[in-house]
């Protein structure tokens, strides 16, 4: 699995289509089409995979970061089931901060885990 590191990359896959969402996340995906540019987007045919979290549904550094971890280890153990494109998970709402206290807890980590196992299942289905 690839990262994806560029503005440019990033913006081609949230040009493209949102593929599965979540109550908090969603799931955009764009084609790696073959680029006639002298540099492409993306080098090679794999699974490439950003995360977007942004300060506004996020406050928290530590909260970012933690989100950000659990989007690529569940993309990672999940990867098989992600047809070779460029893929961006990006958080669309806040987690509520009465429920989660803490900006890093196990309680929080475990819900982010679980909805994007339910993300990458729906893509799944999506796909098939």
């Amino acid at each position: 699995m690839q990262r994806l590191k560029t503005r440019a990359q990033f913006q081609a896959v949230l040009a493209g289509a949102t593929v599965a969402r979540t109550a908090h996340f969603a799931l955009h995906r764009c084609a790696l089409a073959a680029q006639s540019d002298a540099t492409p987007l993306f080098e090679t045919q794999d699974v490439w995979l950003g995360a977007m979290v942004p300060k506004r549904w996020a406050r928290r550094a530590v909260t970012r970061n933690a989100i950000k971890r659990q989007i690529y280890q569940v993309s990672a153990a999940s990867e098989a089931f992600l047809p070779p494109a460029a893929h961006v998970v990006r958080l669309r709402s806040a987690f509520d901060r009465k429920e989660f206290v803490s900006a890093s807890s196990d309680k929080l980590k475990a819900a982010v885990r679980a909805e994007l196992q339910q993300l990458l299942e729906r893509a799944a289905a999506a796909r098939a």
